[in-house]
């Protein structure tokens, strides 16, 4: 890898228009005070790489649940998915990736499959790392039908910065594990429910990586 590689990543689309705002207030800022400048440009730096897209590469091996989400996991227990989303009510493993400000915002498909919903739900910006911010904060669902006909529920939830969730896919699109579904603005989380009798293999506490780090295997 070459070393501007290493430091200049790619910039996903929906970030351009952010990142011209934040420069076009540096150099208003400079204008007024040089110190207030720099910060400017500093933020301006940070909103680039808020946004910033790397390739990432996926596990080809069948059968894996990816992490659709860098962060942190915050959250491992069982819990009922949405009601919009039209499930049973019935308990399944929920596994929660909080991602900071700091994070690669853009959203990872956990699994290959077809998208059978996509239910949004305006809401309150909690702090997106506590428990009641599943319940009570704005958030998209989107259900995947797996090839074998389960279904995985993935969330992406809004947090106490973030102010748009945006959703790339639409109902009966055809999605490959790892490819980029969606994008949270500044500070979110989410949460994929695990199919029934399908156990984590991940801890609260591990750091994810969209796309590559395993956070289930459906026939282990």
């Amino acid at each position: 890898m070459k070393m501007h590689e290493t430091f200049l990543k790619p910039m996903h689309p929906e970030g351009r228009r952010f990142v011209a705002i934040f420069a076009g207030a540096a150099l208003l800022l400079f204008l007024v005070w040089e110190p207030l400048g720099w910060l400017g440009a500093g933020l301006t730096v940070w909103c680039y790489y808020f946004f910033r897209d790397p390739e990432r590469v996926t596990p080809a091996r069948p059968g894996l649940i990816v992490s659709p989400a860098d962060g942190i996991v915050s959250l491992i227990g069982p819990a009922v998915p949405p009601a919009e989303l039209g499930l049973p009510d019935i308990p399944l493993t929920r596994v929660s990736v909080f991602m900071s400000v700091f994070n690669c915002h853009v959203n990872r498909a956990p699994v290959a499959g077809v998208v059978r919903t996509i239910a949004y739900r305006p809401g309150k910006f909690l702090n997106a790392s506590l428990d009641k911010a599943s319940e009570d904060n704005e958030r998209n669902g989107i259900v995947i039908e797996m090839e074998d006909g389960r279904l995985l529920p993935v969330v992406q939830i809004a947090g106490l910065v973030a102010r748009r969730i945006v959703c790339f896919v639409q109902e009966g699109e055809s999605v490959a594990r790892g490819e980029r579904f969606g994008l949270i603005r500044f500070g979110s989380r989410l949460d994929v429910y695990l199919p029934q009798g399908v156990s984590p293999l991940v801890q609260v506490g591990q750091t994810m990586v969209a796309g590559e780090t395993v956070l289930a295997e459906l026939d282990a």
